[in-house]
């Protein structure tokens, strides 16, 4: 998966549907036209503060959805300069939400992945994994 499979004007289309918002009530708190929002709907990206107008307006965390990414994703940081000790600790202990870590473990009960596949293609550490296991009753 990359960043551009992350479309995110479906995904603010499918939670306008689900929320049954009217698209005249979206174009007059916008601003815009009804063309305008269907073509938000099929952009594939939106530009950071739309993104947060749109959080806001329907209450859900847009941006989250692309640091999960950077979590799940991303080349491992370069330790040489990360600060060891306590605070560095305190400060990344719950970097994975609930989203992340249901994902995770619907990878490995579905079989798309095993324990070893996900730990190495997201380095996530084998104790932190059993521990959602026991944790989540897998």
């Amino acid at each position: 998966m990359n960043y551009k499979d992350i479309k995110i004007g479906r995904l603010i289309k499918d939670l306008v549907d689900e929320a049954k918002i009217n698209s005249e009530v979206l174009c007059t708190y916008f601003k815009i036209s009804e063309t305008e929002l269907n073509k938000i709907y099929s952009s594939p990206s939106l530009n950071s503060e739309d993104l947060l107008q749109w959080s806001i307006f329907l209450n859900y965390d847009f941006f989250r959805i692309y640091s999960q990414h950077l979590i799940l994703y991303a080349p491992p940081a370069d330790t040489r300069y990360t600060r060891k000790g306590s605070e560095h600790k305190k400060k990344f202990k719950n970097i994975y939400t609930k989203e992340i870590i249901e994902f995770i473990l619907e990878q490995i009960k579905s079989g798309e992945k095993t324990d070893i596949q996900v730990v190495e293609d997201y380095r996530i550490p084998k104790n932190t994994l059993y521990k959602w296991k026991k944790k989540y009753n897998q």
